[in-house]
């Protein structure tokens, strides 16, 4: 790379920074968030449906879903090129841009277009399908608009591309109201690019910019009809309803923090705090090998320095772009009241601040470096930086992506087919980027292969956040259950309801009340437990010709989990003897559960089968490591107690004679409550 010429090669630049960042661990990662539902729609409803689903949200976004979803097919590889196609495009468009306001400052555009392309704070690009047309599409609109504004002005018959200018404008601005304060961005290149007094300046600013002020103001228009008065019904504005200026000012002042300064220092705070995990000191290996990389490259890239009048006065002037531009991509976010927390699905609202962001950055150490080499050699640091925190986000998303593939296949496993119109209940799953809705259609894709246009078979609601509302009013029977989603329908009730539970470390199980699982699982969260009750495994359909097999993942190895799904099953159709021979299994295999609780089912196998001796000595071994055990164990033995016949001395199979005493034996050594 040293020996290219930075001229001619800088495409090739911004190429292998993209795929260094974003796609090292490219085929590792897959659908997330609302990736999901929109695949689903794509694959079981067309296209065409994303002009009616996003109708009361975002109505212009529709479009754009329509016009991807029809080129490219329903699956992650495919979505995740995209989104690295998608992230150079975004890079070049930038560069091109600053090209044209800066023609004379090629490396200043440069950098600032290699600091967007990587830019630390916005860590959702590999939510690709949801995040490409949500966002990254139509910012490369306003990259090119503002692009086009300035090409205009060196033209000899500007027309044309002022109406290109202004067109791509209204696809930048109306599908999504993320790039609401972009618009005043296009103002403040304006402001510094005329020469002249502050009047004489702001009166040639204000003719060139006065139709895109008209757009700027129409978008305004619409978006406080449709927030207020028209059929909107995502996020509410709050922020307006209660301003307050101490909250308005930490805000601020919390998002030129964060867009300007820490996020470019956050990925050595994220690695030096799990070192020495592998990804921590592949992450700084590769931070390390692009600052070597880079920083000659960007030598050669450099030009003559300006004249330290001319220098400084431009420094200040990406300083003050910069930090206005926080502000501006911050205001439609705050205006909603919605957080601008890092390393979350919040940090999508950086996507607005890039620009500002960038150059807030690079104007300071512009200003405060005089140093050419050196400061370079911050640049190159800089954009490594960034380059490493993408890295570094792409393996959190690939952790994501492998904990989905056992969530699903455990699902699978324990429950191979289901009954329609089933409601699975849990408070939480113990995912980051999914929520219970996003679960949803992966689930109906898995259950439901061959649905056709109808009221959507299953949905998997979270007690934590949908209990007392209107989808989830009570933790009763016969509660009616209704919820759009988008524009399909589920309809059943709570008396129709599986309840599942899955611990951060354990595998996925099914909670049932016959089993005293109330009493097992106490000190779980409320919302949780008092769903138990709701709980009818025999919604789970155990025996099927077809039975579920999750989409775009392999079947994992037959590990402890598979072994405890298929033991559950056994034991929800009595056959423990099944159980028994596949601990028996498992054991022998050299697996053990991570969640105690996971015995149980075992120690009842056991037991119920005669085999005391090796029920009890489990039972003691679950005891001895970890003393909270003895709630579920005395919860398990109470159950075989009670087991009926064949423990109480009618048909007492041969060898159990006296098993009941033997039981009662048990129960007392272990100091179980009467």
């Amino acid at each position: 790379m040293l020996k290219l010429n930075p001229k001619k090669s800088t495409p090739l630049l911004f190429a292998v920074v993209t795929v260094v960042a974003y796609g090292l661990l490219l085929p590792f990662t897959g659908f997330y968030w609302d990736d999901w539902p929109f695949a689903w729609i794509a694959n079981f409803l067309g296209a065409a449906e994303f002009n009616p689903a996003f109708a009361p949200f975002r109505p212009f976004l529709g479009p754009i879903f329509y016009f991807t979803t029809s080129l490219i097919p329903p699956v992650p590889l495919y979505w995740q090129i995209f989104a690295l196609v998608i992230r150079f495009i975004i890079g070049i468009s930038a560069w091109w841009m600053f090209k044209q306001i800066w023609p004379a400052q090629q490396r200043i555009g440069l950098i600032a277009a290699l600091f967007i392309l990587i830019f630390p704070g916005y860590s959702q690009h590999w939510v690709a399908l949801t995040h490409i047309n949500q966002e990254l599409i139509p910012f490369i609109f306003y990259l090119l608009s503002f692009g086009f504004t300035f090409k205009a002005l060196r033209a000899e018959k500007p027309l044309a591309y002022i109406v290109i200018a202004l067109l791509l404008q209204l696809c930048g601005i109306f599908p999504t109201e993320y790039f609401f304060g972009l618009e005043g961005l296009r103002f403040l290149f304006l402001f510094f690019f005329f020469q002249g007094s502050l009047i004489e300046r702001f009166t040639k600013t204000l003719k060139v910019w006065w139709p895109y002020l008209l757009i700027w103001m129409l978008n305004a228009a619409w978006l406080i009809y449709y927030y207020k008065f028209g059929p909107y019904n995502s996020y509410e504005v709050t922020a307006a309803q209660s301003p307050d200026k101490i909250y308005f000012l930490t805000e601020a002042l919390d998002a030129i923090w964060k867009a300007g300064f820490y996020i470019w220092a956050q990925v050595l705070v994220l690695t030096f705090r799990s070192l020495p995990a592998p990804t921590s000191l592949l992450t700084l290996g590769l931070i390390a090998l692009s600052l070597t990389v880079l920083t000659p490259y960007l030598l050669r890239c450099a030009q003559t320095e300006e004249s330290h009048e001319k220098s400084r006065f431009a420094s200040i002037s990406l300083i003050v772009i910069g930090v206005i531009g926080i502000l501006l991509g911050r205001l439609p976010s705050l205006a909603a009241g919605l957080p601008l927390t890092l390393q979350s699905s919040f940090d999508r609202f950086m996507v607005s601040m890039m620009i500002g962001g960038s150059l807030l950055t690079l104007g300071i150490v512009e200003l405060l470096i005089k140093n050419q080499r050196i400061k370079i050699t911050i640049f190159a640091l800089l954009i490594s930086l960034g380059i490493g925190q993408q890295f570094f986000n792409a393996n959190i998303f690939r952790r994501d992506w492998e904990k989905q593939g056992e969530i699903y296949w455990q699902m699978a496993w324990r429950m191979p087919a289901l009954e329609p119109n089933t409601v699975l209940l849990t408070h939480q799953m113990p995912i980051d980027y999914e929520t219970d809705l996003s679960f949803t259609a992966p689930i109906n894709w898995i259950y439901a292969p061959q649905y056709t246009r109808s009221d959507i078979p299953y949905i998997l609601l979270y007690t934590e956040k949908r209990l007392g509302g209107s989808t989830l009013p009570a933790l009763e029977p016969n509660i009616e259950i209704t919820y759009p989603y988008r524009t399909v329908n589920f309809r059943s009730s709570t008396s129709n309801a599986v309840v599942i539970y899955m611990p951060q470390n354990g595998c996925l199980r099914v909670l049932d009340p016959a089993r005293g699982d109330e009493e097992i699982y106490a000190k779980l969260p409320e919302v949780l437990t008092k769903a138990i009750p709701l709980s009818n495994p025999a919604r789970i359909i155990t025996e099927t010709d077809r039975p579920a097999a999750p989409i775009f993942f392999a079947e994992p190895a037959h590990e402890w989990c598979y072994y405890f799904a298929k033991a559950e099953i056994a034991r929800q159709n009595g056959n423990h003897e099944g159980v028994v021979l596949l601990g028996n299994e498992a054991i022998s295999s050299g697996f053990r559960p991570e969640d105690l609780n996971e015995w149980l089912v075992f120690i009842e196998a056991y037991a119920l089968t005669g085999d005391f001796k090796t029920a009890e000595d489990l039972s003691t071994a679950v005891l001895a490591e970890d003393a909270r055990m003895l709630r579920g164990l005395c919860t398990v033995w109470k159950q075989v107690q009670a087991q009926g016949a064949a423990l109480t001395g009618e048909a007492v199979p041969k060898g159990q004679e006296g098993s009941a005493g033997l039981i009662e034996s048990i129960i007392l050594s272990f100091n179980c409550n009467p």
